[in-house]
Protein backbone atom coordinates (compact mmCIF):
# COMPACT_ATOMS: atom_id res chain seq x y z
CA UNK A 1 0.00 0.00 0.00
CA UNK A 2 2.92 2.35 0.68
CA UNK A 3 4.26 1.76 -2.84
CA UNK A 4 0.78 2.38 -4.27
CA UNK A 5 0.59 5.67 -2.36
CA UNK A 6 3.99 6.78 -3.66
CA UNK A 7 3.15 5.94 -7.27
CA UNK A 8 -0.17 7.80 -7.01
CA UNK A 9 1.57 10.90 -5.66
CA UNK A 10 4.04 10.89 -8.57
CA UNK A 11 1.22 11.01 -11.12
CA UNK A 12 -1.42 13.12 -9.32
CA UNK A 13 0.06 16.33 -7.95
CA UNK A 14 -1.34 18.37 -5.08
CA UNK A 15 -3.77 15.78 -3.71
CA UNK A 16 -1.70 13.85 -1.15
CA UNK A 17 -4.32 13.93 1.62
CA UNK A 18 -7.18 12.97 -0.71
CA UNK A 19 -5.08 10.14 -2.18
CA UNK A 20 -4.47 8.74 1.31
CA UNK A 21 -8.20 8.96 2.07
CA UNK A 22 -8.96 7.24 -1.25
CA UNK A 23 -6.68 4.34 -0.34
CA UNK A 24 -8.13 4.24 3.18
CA UNK A 25 -11.60 3.83 1.67
CA UNK A 26 -10.29 1.04 -0.58
CA UNK A 27 -8.89 -0.75 2.48
CA UNK A 28 -12.04 -0.20 4.54
CA UNK A 29 -14.27 -1.61 1.78
CA UNK A 30 -16.19 1.65 1.33
CA UNK A 31 -17.01 3.91 -1.61
CA UNK A 32 -15.98 7.49 -2.35
CA UNK A 33 -17.73 10.57 -3.73
CA UNK A 34 -15.29 13.06 -5.29
CA UNK A 35 -16.59 16.61 -5.51
CA UNK A 36 -14.77 19.41 -7.30
CA UNK A 37 -14.95 21.85 -10.20
CA UNK A 38 -14.11 20.54 -13.70
CA UNK A 39 -10.51 20.25 -14.80
CA UNK A 40 -8.70 19.62 -11.52
CA UNK A 41 -7.94 15.94 -12.00
CA UNK A 42 -10.79 13.97 -10.40
CA UNK A 43 -11.09 11.51 -13.27
CA UNK A 44 -7.32 11.33 -13.67
CA UNK A 45 -6.99 10.36 -10.01
CA UNK A 46 -9.35 7.43 -10.54
CA UNK A 47 -7.74 6.35 -13.84
CA UNK A 48 -4.32 6.43 -12.19
CA UNK A 49 -5.53 4.25 -9.32
CA UNK A 50 -7.12 1.84 -11.81
CA UNK A 51 -3.82 1.50 -13.67
CA UNK A 52 -1.88 0.76 -10.49
CA UNK A 53 -4.11 -1.98 -9.10
CA UNK A 54 -4.89 -5.28 -10.70
CA UNK A 55 -8.47 -6.17 -11.56
CA UNK A 56 -11.11 -4.86 -13.93
CA UNK A 57 -11.86 -1.15 -14.33
CA UNK A 58 -15.06 0.27 -15.84
CA UNK A 59 -16.25 3.83 -16.37
CA UNK A 60 -19.86 5.04 -16.66
CA UNK A 61 -20.57 8.53 -17.99
CA UNK A 62 -23.89 9.40 -16.38
CA UNK A 63 -26.38 11.27 -18.58
CA UNK A 64 -30.06 12.27 -18.14
CA UNK A 65 -31.27 9.55 -20.54
CA UNK A 66 -29.44 6.67 -18.84
CA UNK A 67 -31.53 3.74 -17.58
CA UNK A 68 -30.82 1.37 -14.64
CA UNK A 69 -30.25 -1.50 -17.09
CA UNK A 70 -27.36 0.49 -18.59
CA UNK A 71 -25.59 0.05 -15.24
CA UNK A 72 -26.52 -3.38 -13.91
CA UNK A 73 -27.32 -5.20 -17.16
CA UNK A 74 -30.38 -6.71 -18.82
CA UNK A 75 -31.82 -9.87 -20.35
CA UNK A 76 -31.99 -10.37 -24.13
CA UNK A 77 -33.50 -13.14 -26.24
CA UNK A 78 -31.01 -15.15 -28.30
CA UNK A 79 -32.82 -15.96 -31.56
CA UNK A 80 -30.23 -18.53 -32.64
CA UNK A 81 -30.35 -20.56 -29.43
CA UNK A 82 -34.01 -19.78 -28.69
CA UNK A 83 -33.41 -18.75 -25.08
CA UNK A 84 -32.90 -15.69 -22.88
CA UNK A 85 -29.40 -14.58 -21.98
CA UNK A 86 -28.16 -12.19 -19.31
CA UNK A 87 -25.91 -9.35 -20.44
CA UNK A 88 -24.04 -8.02 -17.42
CA UNK A 89 -23.54 -4.26 -17.16
CA UNK A 90 -20.40 -2.24 -16.33
CA UNK A 91 -21.15 -2.52 -12.60
CA UNK A 92 -19.40 -5.91 -12.73
CA UNK A 93 -15.91 -4.54 -12.10
CA UNK A 94 -13.41 -4.21 -9.28
CA UNK A 95 -13.17 -0.44 -9.70
CA UNK A 96 -16.14 1.48 -11.08
CA UNK A 97 -15.97 5.18 -11.95
CA UNK A 98 -19.43 6.77 -11.85
CA UNK A 99 -18.56 10.01 -13.64
CA UNK A 100 -20.88 12.99 -12.97
CA UNK A 101 -23.31 10.82 -11.03
CA UNK A 102 -25.64 13.75 -10.33
CA UNK A 103 -26.45 14.14 -14.05
CA UNK A 104 -28.71 11.09 -14.11
CA UNK A 105 -32.23 10.83 -12.64
CA UNK A 106 -32.82 9.30 -9.15
CA UNK A 107 -34.23 6.11 -10.69
CA UNK A 108 -30.88 5.39 -12.31
CA UNK A 109 -28.87 6.58 -9.30
CA UNK A 110 -30.80 4.08 -7.19
CA UNK A 111 -29.57 1.26 -9.42
CA UNK A 112 -26.26 1.53 -7.58
CA UNK A 113 -27.85 1.26 -4.12
CA UNK A 114 -28.01 -2.53 -3.90
CA UNK A 115 -24.60 -2.88 -5.54
CA UNK A 116 -22.84 -0.46 -3.18
CA UNK A 117 -24.47 -1.74 0.01
CA UNK A 118 -24.88 -5.48 -0.58
CA UNK A 119 -22.19 -6.17 -3.22
CA UNK A 120 -24.76 -7.80 -5.49
CA UNK A 121 -27.28 -6.90 -8.21
CA UNK A 122 -30.56 -8.43 -9.29
CA UNK A 123 -31.28 -8.82 -13.02
CA UNK A 124 -34.65 -10.21 -14.07
CA UNK A 125 -35.19 -11.79 -10.67
CA UNK A 126 -31.77 -13.46 -10.46
CA UNK A 127 -29.17 -12.19 -7.98
CA UNK A 128 -25.51 -12.02 -9.05
CA UNK A 129 -22.58 -11.35 -6.69
CA UNK A 130 -20.18 -8.58 -7.67
CA UNK A 131 -16.39 -9.02 -7.89
CA UNK A 132 -14.32 -8.70 -4.73
CA UNK A 133 -13.06 -6.09 -4.14
CA UNK A 134 -15.84 -3.84 -5.48
CA UNK A 135 -14.97 -0.15 -5.21
CA UNK A 136 -17.16 2.69 -6.52
CA UNK A 137 -15.75 6.19 -7.01
CA UNK A 138 -18.31 8.76 -8.12
CA UNK A 139 -17.63 12.34 -9.21
CA UNK A 140 -19.82 15.42 -9.24
CA UNK A 141 -19.48 19.12 -9.98
CA UNK A 142 -20.49 21.38 -7.04
CA UNK A 143 -20.89 24.52 -9.15
CA UNK A 144 -23.04 23.82 -12.21
CA UNK A 145 -26.48 22.57 -11.18
CA UNK A 146 -28.33 22.99 -14.49
CA UNK A 147 -29.55 19.61 -15.69
CA UNK A 148 -28.49 17.81 -12.50
CA UNK A 149 -30.34 15.74 -9.90
CA UNK A 150 -29.38 16.06 -6.24
CA UNK A 151 -28.34 12.74 -4.73
CA UNK A 152 -30.86 11.62 -2.08
CA UNK A 153 -29.67 11.03 1.48
CA UNK A 154 -30.05 7.26 1.06
CA UNK A 155 -27.59 7.36 -1.85
CA UNK A 156 -25.13 9.67 -0.09
CA UNK A 157 -25.13 7.43 2.97
CA UNK A 158 -23.70 4.59 0.85
CA UNK A 159 -20.46 6.53 0.41
CA UNK A 160 -17.84 6.06 3.10
CA UNK A 161 -16.16 9.37 2.21
CA UNK A 162 -17.01 12.57 0.45
CA UNK A 163 -13.74 14.12 -0.69
CA UNK A 164 -13.53 17.74 -1.78
CA UNK A 165 -10.91 18.15 -4.50
CA UNK A 166 -9.54 21.68 -4.55
CA UNK A 167 -7.15 23.71 -6.68
CA UNK A 168 -3.42 22.93 -6.51
CA UNK A 169 -0.93 25.40 -5.03
CA UNK A 170 1.13 27.75 -7.22
CA UNK A 171 4.16 25.43 -7.12
CA UNK A 172 2.06 22.37 -7.92
CA UNK A 173 0.34 24.21 -10.77
CA UNK A 174 3.75 25.03 -12.21
CA UNK A 175 4.75 21.36 -12.04
CA UNK A 176 1.54 20.35 -13.81
CA UNK A 177 2.24 22.84 -16.61
CA UNK A 178 5.84 21.64 -16.86
CA UNK A 179 4.58 18.11 -17.58
CA UNK A 180 2.73 19.46 -20.63
CA UNK A 181 5.51 21.58 -22.15
CA UNK A 182 6.38 19.16 -25.02
CA UNK A 183 3.32 19.59 -27.23
CA UNK A 184 3.94 16.47 -29.29
CA UNK A 185 4.85 14.31 -26.33
CA UNK A 186 4.77 10.56 -26.85
CA UNK A 187 1.82 8.83 -25.20
CA UNK A 188 2.64 7.67 -21.70
CA UNK A 189 3.20 3.97 -21.26
CA UNK A 190 0.50 2.05 -19.50
CA UNK A 191 1.04 1.85 -15.76
CA UNK A 192 2.17 -1.47 -14.38
CA UNK A 193 0.02 -2.63 -11.45
CA UNK A 194 1.86 -2.41 -8.14
CA UNK A 195 -0.74 -4.37 -6.17
CA UNK A 196 -3.15 -7.14 -7.12
CA UNK A 197 -6.74 -7.65 -6.01
CA UNK A 198 -5.56 -10.63 -3.95
CA UNK A 199 -3.05 -8.42 -2.14
CA UNK A 200 -5.75 -5.80 -1.53
CA UNK A 201 -7.94 -8.50 0.02
CA UNK A 202 -5.01 -9.55 2.21
CA UNK A 203 -4.45 -5.96 3.33
CA UNK A 204 -8.17 -5.66 4.12
CA UNK A 205 -7.99 -8.66 6.40
CA UNK A 206 -5.46 -6.80 8.52
CA UNK A 207 -8.24 -4.49 9.69
CA UNK A 208 -9.69 -7.31 11.78
CA UNK A 209 -6.48 -7.35 13.86
CA UNK A 210 -6.30 -3.58 14.44
CA UNK A 211 -6.71 -2.87 18.16
CA UNK A 212 -9.41 -0.33 19.11
CA UNK A 213 -9.52 0.57 22.80
CA UNK A 214 -12.84 1.15 24.53
CA UNK A 215 -11.86 4.79 25.04
CA UNK A 216 -11.65 5.22 21.25
CA UNK A 217 -15.07 3.62 20.80
CA UNK A 218 -16.46 6.04 23.41
CA UNK A 219 -14.78 8.91 21.58
CA UNK A 220 -16.46 7.97 18.27
CA UNK A 221 -19.83 7.32 19.93
CA UNK A 222 -19.71 10.72 21.66
CA UNK A 223 -18.89 12.45 18.37
CA UNK A 224 -21.85 10.80 16.65
CA UNK A 225 -24.23 11.57 19.54
CA UNK A 226 -23.18 15.23 19.71
CA UNK A 227 -24.14 15.74 16.05
CA UNK A 228 -27.67 14.63 16.92
CA UNK A 229 -27.98 16.96 19.92
CA UNK A 230 -26.93 20.22 18.30
CA UNK A 231 -29.65 22.57 17.06
CA UNK A 232 -27.38 23.65 14.21
CA UNK A 233 -28.18 20.43 12.36
CA UNK A 234 -31.53 19.21 11.10
CA UNK A 235 -30.12 15.70 10.75
CA UNK A 236 -27.24 14.27 12.74
CA UNK A 237 -25.06 11.27 12.03
CA UNK A 238 -26.53 7.75 12.02
CA UNK A 239 -25.15 4.53 13.48
CA UNK A 240 -23.85 3.69 9.99
CA UNK A 241 -21.86 6.92 10.14
CA UNK A 242 -20.24 5.78 13.38
CA UNK A 243 -19.29 2.46 11.80
CA UNK A 244 -17.84 4.39 8.84
CA UNK A 245 -15.65 6.49 11.14
CA UNK A 246 -14.49 3.36 12.98
CA UNK A 247 -13.60 1.38 9.84
CA UNK A 248 -11.94 4.39 8.22
CA UNK A 249 -9.88 5.01 11.37
CA UNK A 250 -8.65 1.40 11.30
CA UNK A 251 -7.73 1.72 7.61
CA UNK A 252 -5.90 5.00 8.31
CA UNK A 253 -3.90 3.25 11.03
CA UNK A 254 -2.95 0.42 8.65
CA UNK A 255 -1.76 2.98 6.07
CA UNK A 256 0.46 4.39 8.82
CA UNK A 257 1.73 0.84 9.42
CA UNK A 258 0.18 0.67 12.88
CA UNK A 259 -2.09 -2.01 14.31
CA UNK A 260 -3.89 0.26 16.78
CA UNK A 261 -6.19 3.29 16.42
CA UNK A 262 -5.41 6.68 17.97
CA UNK A 263 -7.63 9.76 18.42
CA UNK A 264 -5.66 11.42 15.61
CA UNK A 265 -6.86 8.68 13.25
CA UNK A 266 -10.46 9.51 14.16
CA UNK A 267 -9.84 13.22 13.59
CA UNK A 268 -8.21 12.53 10.21
CA UNK A 269 -11.25 10.71 8.83
CA UNK A 270 -14.11 12.48 10.66
CA UNK A 271 -14.62 15.24 8.08
CA UNK A 272 -14.80 13.09 4.91
CA UNK A 273 -16.81 10.38 6.70
CA UNK A 274 -19.46 12.71 8.13
CA UNK A 275 -19.75 15.85 5.98
CA UNK A 276 -22.21 14.33 3.49
CA UNK A 277 -24.37 12.69 6.17
CA UNK A 278 -25.28 15.89 8.04
CA UNK A 279 -28.05 18.33 7.08
CA UNK A 280 -27.52 21.91 8.22
CA UNK A 281 -30.24 23.98 9.84
CA UNK A 282 -31.44 26.82 7.55
CA UNK A 283 -30.03 29.60 9.76
CA UNK A 284 -26.59 27.96 9.70
CA UNK A 285 -26.61 27.87 5.90
CA UNK A 286 -27.63 31.53 5.78
CA UNK A 287 -24.70 32.39 8.04
CA UNK A 288 -22.31 30.56 5.70
CA UNK A 289 -21.67 27.63 8.03
CA UNK A 290 -20.62 24.23 6.73
CA UNK A 291 -20.69 20.65 7.95
CA UNK A 292 -16.91 20.73 8.24
CA UNK A 293 -17.06 23.64 10.70
CA UNK A 294 -19.57 21.82 12.89
CA UNK A 295 -17.52 18.60 12.81
CA UNK A 296 -14.37 20.51 13.82
CA UNK A 297 -16.18 22.34 16.63
CA UNK A 298 -17.71 19.10 17.88
CA UNK A 299 -14.33 17.36 17.93
CA UNK A 300 -12.80 20.32 19.78
CA UNK A 301 -15.50 20.11 22.47
CA UNK A 302 -14.98 16.39 23.18
CA UNK A 303 -12.22 15.36 25.66
CA UNK A 304 -9.52 13.44 23.83
CA UNK A 305 -8.89 9.97 25.34
CA UNK A 306 -5.42 9.34 26.70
Amino acid sequence: MEQLLQEMEKRVLGQRHNIRLLLAALLAGGHVLLEGVPGIGKTKMVRTLAGLIGGEYKRIQFTPDMMPSDIIGHVVFNMQQNRFETVKGPVFANLLLADEINRTPPKTQAALLEAMEERQVTIHGVTYPLPDPFFVIATQNPVEYEGTYVLPEAQLDRFLFKLQVGYPSHEQETQILRQHVPFFAEPAAASEPVISVEEIARERRKLADVVVEDSILEYIATLIRKTRETKRLLLGASSRAGIAVLMASKAWAVLDQRMYVTPDDVKAVARPALRHRLILAPQVELEGGTSDHIIDETLAAIPVPR
